[in-house]
């Protein structure tokens, strides 16, 4: 018996070791970097408190606990600010290293929270501060206020970009869109992992730059949440409105978000010259382009998840749109005399599409995902370009077609964790779709079939304090239609290095090559005469730019400052432009070439200085050059822009003003500059479920939204002002409401695309 008892309670004993772990850390104080003696630390679960610690002399701490869901520390010592750490779902050990404690400052006994801002194998990773989420109602108003560089939150279009382009977002480790982004309440946001690096997973998705956003873990009940706004002065229509609800090991979610605008006062003012080698025509046109689109975006969405290993998840999502846009000018031509045209297209679009996914930890150390997306996508589009002549004869240039999309995305991805500090991930992405494309007007029917394989490797490894991660891809991509065939094989590689130098200073460097191979429309050889002297086509024969990006990014953090700064140049060979060439007898072809080459250079600083006395300001500042090359020209431009968010909160009240300074771009020959605006808010907030705000837009700007052009192309020389007049000093209400009964159930990590967004149609 005695022998059995023992047994028995070595058994037990190596039951609770092996669901045992614990967390450790040592507590600094950010000022001086000395040991916070006798700091609280408390391990959370759902806001229930499961055990506490306190720091020892060395400001050195060990928790130890059987719960391997996520959890919550809270951090605590009276003078300094609390800080709450989330710790994700697990069994193995965790050591958080140094953690540093910002002084509070005491107002009438209410400690005023900082932004803690902290840099974890290659990402920023930032915890909203109170002060922060109380002065925002809503996603993208805190976006405005993070210390993130390259980051550019527009309040007015509500959207989200990193150096200009898209990034890849993931919420809770799940790929999601801006729409689930703006359905999210700042309060529920934890932590936000930031990098402006894409990781070598979604290297081959175009996107540009990480956000991951994780959410406060919640348990049974759910969730309503409803936004909507209008123009009182424009027909300017946006909403979102979302519900979730989880029970056991079930979650489902159900959102609708439409957009509508109607604009009438819409205008174009444009030069531009046909220069031949025995033919030139000078036109000058004055448009009105009224325009109108409404989108809606609907998602279903059902998680299981039996245990905390597994998870599987179905989404279906529908996107049906429809888009009008009329184009009602006059033209002084020099050759054929003054006559009128009026252009008219529309399109109706409709991409339901269905996502399955599987994921299984096998243990803390090694993970498995599985997806499948299927799409199907139907897009009919119309548009006619008549001309009245003087003499009273019309020409009209017809290109409708309807295009049907089938694709399937298959992904399958690992990861294995060799140690707290190694860790290597690969994985095989295949995308095969089946495109046709019917012109109406010739009864040409051309098929085209894409097979998008993509395989990678990933190695990251901490020493020290240096982390650093090297990545290797190739890219296998075959299409083919009638009449072309093409095969492309590429390598996508990236190099990141990041030194956490000390507690306010970090630097890092990365390394990127990556081709960018012609997507089908800019390959289909079918072509459209779109205006008397104009003929449209795809360039069959392009080759694969190659593109080299250098970056340097050293950042520094001080109590409520924050700076980062992004030194970047970027070399692209076979730079992919749109060009102008005379085919004779007084007609102009355009279509894609290869220039020579395209370089960048340039950097972008980020400031943000908050939790004064309720104000707040986040900057950032750029400064580029840009040169590309051809056989015959060489053009080059400088360009200066910059964005800035102010704010002050008091109680219920928030007042902010948002600006963007647009800069300019340089394509090849085209010169852009980039969309203005600005925003004055005023937010009241009577309760935790109401928000009513008012914002004035475009402030004091006749024009509204403007989009000046250049082109200096030799034979296609131009330059075009259009502007948005409907958008001048707009004045727009907003309401949201929320409610929460229970708290929301969030799924497992996930991170493969979730849907096909390609397009093989060639729209002129």
């Amino acid at each position: 018996m005695i022998r059995l008892s023992m047994l028995f309670l070595a058994f037990a004993v190596a039951v609770i070791s092996a669901s045992a772990r614990t967390v450790s850390g040592t507590v600094l104080s950010d000022t001086d970097s000395t040991a916070v003696v006798g700091a609280t630390c408390r391990l959370m679960a759902d806001d229930k408190l499961l055990t506490a610690a306190s720091t020892d002399a060395a400001g050195s701490f060990t928790i130890d606990t059987d719960v391997i869901n996520a959890l919550t520390l809270e951090v605590s010592q009276i003078g300094y600010n609390t800080t709450e750490i989330i710790i994700e779902s697990g069994s193995k050990n965790l050591s958080l290293g140094n953690i540093f404690l910002n002084e509070g400052t005491a107002l009438d006994e209410v400690t005023v929270t900082a932004n803690q801002l902290t840099y974890s194998k290659g990402r920023t990773i930032v915890y909203p501060s109170v002060t922060d989420v109380k002065a925002s109602s809503t996603s993208i108003r805190l976006f405005q206020k993070l210390p993130l560089a390259g980051l550019d939150a527009n309040p007015i279009n509500r959207t989200l970009s990193v150096d200009g382009g898209t990034p890849m977002i993931l919420i809770n480790g799940i790929p999601s869109t801006i729409e689930d982004v703006n359905a999210l309440q700042p309060k529920d946001i934890a932590k936000i992992e930031y990098s402006r690096v894409t990781p070598a997973r979604y290297a081959d998705s175009g996107k540009s730059g990480f956000i991951n956003i994780t959410l406060k873990q919640r348990n049974d009940g759910g969730q309503i949440y409803a936004w909507g706004r209008s123009a009182v002065n424009t027909t300017f229509v946006d909403a979102n409105i979302r519900g979730s609800y989880h029970q056991g090991p079930s979650q489902f979610t159900l959102s609708y978000n439409p957009s509508w605008r109607n604009y009438q006062d819409v205008y174009d003012n444009m030069t531009e010259s046909y220069i031949g080698d025995d033919f030139r025509v000078n036109l000058e046109e004055h448009d009105r382009d009224p325009f109108n689109y409404a989108y809606h975006n609907i998602n279903f969405k059902y998680d299981y998840s039996p245990n905390i290993n597994t998870l599987f998840s179905a989404t279906f999502r529908a996107t049906p749109s429809t888009d009008k846009r009329r184009s009602i000018a006059h033209t002084f031509d020099s050759y054929m005399g003054e006559y009128d045209n009026d252009n008219l297209s529309t399109g109706k679009n409709f991409s339901p599409s269905l996502d399955l996914f599987f994921r299984r930890d096998f243990n803390p150390r090694n993970t498995l995902e599985v997806q499948v997306v299927g799409t199907l996508s139907s897009n009919d589009y119309r548009r006619n370009n008549q001309y009245i002549y003087p003499d009273g004869d019309t020409e009209n240039f017809i290109m409708d077609v309807d295009s049907r999309r089938r694709s399937l995305i298959s992904e399958i991805s690992y990861i294995h964790e060799f140690s707290d500090n190694t860790s290597l991930s690969g994985g095989y992405q295949n995308t095969i779709s089946r495109s046709t494309n019917t012109y109406l007007t010739t009864d040409y029917k051309p098929v085209l079939t894409e097979n998008n394989n993509y395989v990678y490797v990933r190695l990251g490894q901490q020493i020290g304090k240096v982390y650093l991660s090297a990545a290797t891809g190739a890219k296998l991509f075959w299409i083919k239609n009638d009449m072309n065939n093409r095969h492309f094989i590429r390598n996508l590689s990236t190099i990141y290095l990041s030194w956490n130098i000390s507690s306010p200073w970090n630097l890092a460097a990365a390394f990127r090559y990556s081709p960018g191979i012609p997507s089908l429309s800019t390959l289909t050889d079918y072509p459209q005469q779109q205006s008397p002297y104009l003929i449209s086509n795809g360039s069959p024969d392009l080759k694969v730019s190659e593109s080299f990006t250098y970056q340097l990014m050293p950042s520094f953090q001080y109590k409520k400052f924050s700076a980062s700064l992004l030194m970047n140049y970027n070399n692209v060979n076979n730079f992919v432009m749109s060009d102008v060439v005379y085919l004779g007898d007084r007609m102009f072809l355009s279509q894609s070439i290869n220039a020579r080459r395209s370089w960048s250079a340039g950097g972008n600083l980020n400031m943000k200085l908050s939790g004064v006395a309720g104000f707040g300001i986040n900057a950032n500042l750029s400064l580029y050059h840009y040169e590309t090359t051809d056989v015959v020209w060489t053009h080059t431009l400088t360009t200066f822009n910059a964005s800035f968010s102010l704010w002050w909160n008091k109680g219920p009240f928030t007042i902010s003003y948002w600006r963007k300074v647009p800069g300019k771009y340089l394509s090849g020959t085209y010169v852009g500059k980039d969309e203005n605006g600005d925003a004055l808010s005023f937010e009241y907030q009577p309760n935790k479920h109401w928000t009513i705000g008012l914002d004035w837009m475009y402030m004091f700007d006749s024009k509204g939204t403007r989009y000046p052009a250049w082109n200096y192309s030799l034979v296609n020389p131009s330059y075009r002002e259009r502007y948005i007049k409907d958008n001048s000093n707009m004045i727009v209400l907003s309401l949201s409401y929320t409610t929460d009964f229970g708290s929301i159930f969030r799924s497992a990590r996930r991170s493969l695309n979730n849907s096909d967004n390609s397009s093989s149609l060639l729209k002129m």
